[in-house]
């Protein structure tokens, strides 16, 4: 039986899915299709880290990455907007619609949606997200659609079209997104079971401050890093977060219904 979690329905429940993953074996399409049916307003966002870096390495570019973060110059900045926004978002809009939903791909860059400035010279075209406009999204929102977001944004700071978008880190601009639209969840699919403590055991349910701690123990790393740090993000408005196995069928339905899966970031 759902607990007090469960989202009622009208909610927007923001989901972050891993672009190179979506649809190959697990539920993730139809589950965000079961949802948008149910009467809940689903808001994906998709990352293709993946799939840029072997796009990068066919234009003869080494990926190169620092503290995690992809180095993006003038080229790899190009393949990743042509991969996020063209393939990798195309290819979910056109699963999504397959299925019965009605998909719409946006990107940061639609309406502002992401507004970002430079995050560190070092690391090239990649953005500190600075605003949220919502405008496009409610449009979408508003005409029954689902909205599909490749993460990009816009560099206020830009001199001119050559540094006119900047590259977000997928996770961040989901947690953007779901504080600004006031979310009722934010959902994270995973290749994980959830946020794991120091002997490797699921933590199923922990509050920001244990996840900023998580972080600053070294306990939570790598890509778990942004996750957590987008719940909490998120959590300004959102009720909660969530870090979920999305390779397990009906996991993300399970979540929404207020099953114990994953971790739950309240």
């Amino acid at each position: 039986m759902a607990n007090l979690y469960a989202a009622p329905p009208g909610s927007i429940i923001v989901v972050k899915v891993g672009g190179s993953t979506l649809g190959e074996g697990d539920s993730t399409s139809p589950d965000i299709i079961e949802l948008a049916k149910r009467g809940f307003q689903p808001v994906v966002v998709h990352g293709g880290g993946a799939v840029i870096s072997e796009w990068v390495r066919k234009q003869g570019i080494q990926p190169e990455f620092v503290r995690g973060l992809r180095r993006t110059d003038t080229q790899t900045l190009n393949v990743a907007v042509a991969v996020l926004c063209g393939l990798v978002n195309a290819q979910i809009v056109a699963e999504l619609n397959a299925l019965g939903g009605k998909a719409m791909g946006l990107s940061g860059v639609s309406g502002k949606m992401l507004q970002a400035e430079v995050l560190d010279p070092d690391l090239g075209y990649v953005g500190r997200v600075v605003g949220v406009d919502r405008s496009a999204l409610d449009a979408a929102l508003e005409n029954g659609f689902i909205p599909v977001v490749a993460p990009t944004a816009t560099n206020i700071r830009a001199t001119g079209s050559e540094d006119a978008i900047l590259n977000i880190n997928a996770d961040t601009s989901a947690g953007h997104i779901a504080r600004e639209l006031r979310a009722h969840q934010m959902i994270f699919q995973t290749d994980v079971a959830g946020v794991l403590d120091a002997m490797k055991r699921l933590i199923p349910r922990m509050t920001k401050g244990q996840g900023s701690d998580l972080i600053a123990r070294g306990i939570a790393a790598g890509g778990m890093i942004p996750k957590i740090e987008a719940c909490i993000e998120a959590l300004t408005t959102a009720h909660s977060g969530h870090i979920i196995d999305g390779r397990t069928a009906g996991a993300l339905i399970a979540c929404v219904e207020g099953q114990d899966v994953g971790t739950r970031i309240v």
